[in-house]
């Protein structure tokens, strides 16, 4: 699966050990930065990740920021992506079971980065349980 990433100087710590995860579990990874922690503009980062995800150049996604909000909202513009901010397992499970999100947004300054690299192992082995949630999803997007 093709992955992609994007993170501001405050994610930008935990971003190589995401890259890793995902090589090594077989996933391609396309790196939209940013590549040190000088201060940048988190939106730069991020709305190449949704362009790939609207353009179906990538499935999924990972972004991340000091509190995750940031990222979550500029990523979550995008009229395909479906992005869940996540501070625990536990949510990124059922980001995925129950909403089928597709880009895990990651609070760098309150998750250890053992933490991180945990929801972002649940996040891409869960599967979407579908049923009942399906017709809830498919509410999510606008007509506009």
């Amino acid at each position: 699966m093709t992955v992609s990433i994007g993170a501001d100087h405050a994610g930008y710590p935990y971003k190589d050990a995401i890259k890793r995860w995902l090589v090594a579990n077989g996933h391609q990874v396309i790196d939209h930065g940013t590549n040190s922690e000088d201060s940048v503009d988190y939106p730069d980062f991020v709305h190449p990740v949704g362009n790939d995800i609207d353009s179906g150049k990538s499935e999924m996604g990972v972004v991340m920021c000091g509190s995750g909000n940031g990222v979550a909202m500029t990523v979550n513009k995008h009229r395909k992506v479906r992005a869940a901010l996540c501070w625990k397992p536990e949510i990124a499970s059922l980001a995925r079971k129950h909403n089928n999100a597709n880009v895990l947004a990651i609070p760098v300054r309150f998750v250890s980065q053992e933490t991180a690299l945990n929801m972002l192992k649940i996040f891409m082995e869960t599967k979407f349980e579908g049923g009942r949630h399906e017709r809830r999803v498919k509410k999510i997007t606008t007509n506009d």
